[in-house]
């Protein structure tokens, strides 16, 4: 996805999106730039997980932020529902891979798991409250 992403943003992307608009424009480098940033940080988290297993780095090391999952803007849906279909297709793709891929490393993380007599109630409402 990584390759078809940057052969899209960087090959033509400029005449398929169909404007001469400065704004229109300035909004989608911006969205080529968020769809590169989701692709990378997954990209990243991959490696990390790959080190690990490979025992290039122990557990502690692995909570360490730098290899987490990092922060990615969302995009706004009416925002991509004016770019053409193969960016529109990008851009969501790249944003549930990045959901797929962070609900991946949070049921992964023993710190996010609940405690084995907490109840399944508590553990829901603890999830709610850090998410927002």
């Amino acid at each position: 996805m990584a390759d078809e992403a940057r052969a899209y943003f960087d090959g033509g992307s400029a005449a398929d999106d169909g404007s001469g608009d400065p704004l229109r424009r300035v909004a989608f480098a911006c969205e080529s730039l968020k769809v590169t940033t989701r692709l990378m940080h997954i990209i990243a988290w991959l490696l990390g997980q790959r080190a690990w297993q490979r025992g290039e780095i122990g557990d502690a090391d692995l909570a360490d932020d730098k290899y987490r999952l990092g922060r990615a803007a969302r995009t706004d849906a009416m925002l991509a529902a004016d770019f053409p279909f193969a960016a529109s297709a990008l851009i969501d793709a790249s944003q549930e891979l990045y959901e797929r891929v962070a609900r991946l490393q949070d049921r992964m993380d023993p710190m996010s798991l609940p405690a084995a007599d907490a109840s399944p109630a508590r553990a829901l409402l603890d999830r709610l409250q850090t998410a927002f």
